[in-house]
């Protein structure tokens, strides 16, 4: 098999060693929910020499910053992330994000806990974040995200629909984005979904049966997160804005 760019540039990681997990499309093709992903988003560790490392690897990979921010700890700290285009023969084209700290994962260093090792098709195994992190980085702005929750959650409930763990029936009962599929998990998991009901009260429909009151809370609940993703950027695409006018001032 020829190399793709995504298994080129995953093994140029691994190489410089560079402690890192696969986020984003990626991740949501080898969990099985899209097809097709054009770029590579990474969760980077904060920890050592890891930004040295990961710095290494891109230089390897003929790898440029995409306009701002620059690749600093401080940036990334903030929950910048820091966009590269590769030019390397091999790679070409391809684009790599890079994250310290996801949106909406409280828990950072939990995150590297929970991940889990992925077979990449003609590589590598590789760490990849944990289904239930991933779910939680697509409730952005984009409809599409919205509707990538559901294929994972679906891909999910294929995969483990013969005995699943209780863990999974209320990862399901948490994320679902249908009504018809969260009436028939509050009929086939009654005691789960009553479990789950005081975090998510939408499960009190869904336990009633009432699929028209129940696809409007589910709308609504898909406008919160929209919301709540627009106030989380709101300061950093304002940052953002200043370290462009402070290039443009100093003409670089």
């Amino acid at each position: 098999m020829i190399p793709s760019p995504i298994t080129s540039s995953l093994a140029a990681l691994e190489a410089r060693s560079v402690p890192c997990l696969v986020m984003g499309g990626q991740a949501c093709v080898l969990y099985g929910s899209a097809e097709f992903s054009r770029d590579l988003d990474l969760v980077i560790a904060a920890h050592g020499d890891a930004l040295e490392r990961l710095h290494a690897a891109l230089t390897d990979l003929q790898a440029e910053v995409i306009a701002v921010p620059p690749l600093r700890r401080d940036l990334l700290e903030r929950g910048h992330a820091v966009h590269f285009r590769c030019t390397r023969p091999d790679v070409a084209g391809l684009r790599i994000d890079v994250l310290l700290r996801p949106p909406r994962i409280a828990d950072v260093a939990g995150m590297w806990e929970r991940c889990v090792l992925i077979q990449i098709p003609g590589g590598a195994p590789v760490p990849v974040v944990a289904l239930a992190d991933l779910v939680a980085t697509k409730k952005t702005q984009r409809d599409k995200d919205w509707a990538m929750i559901g294929q994972l959650v679906d891909a999910d409930m294929v995969a483990h629909r013969e005995a699943p763990a209780a863990e999974q029936v209320r990862f399901w009962l948490r994320e679902a984005r249908e009504a018809d599929q969260l009436i028939l998990l509050a009929a086939s998991f009654p005691d789960r979904a009553a479990e789950a009901a005081p975090a998510r009260p939408l499960l009190q429909l869904a336990i009633a049966a009432d699929h028209a009151a129940l696809e409007l809370a589910l709308a609504r609940e898909q406008i919160q997160g929209k919301t709540e993703d627009r106030a989380y950027w709101a300061p950093l695409l304002a940052e953002l804005e200043q370290i462009r006018r402070a290039r443009h001032r100093s003409g670089r």
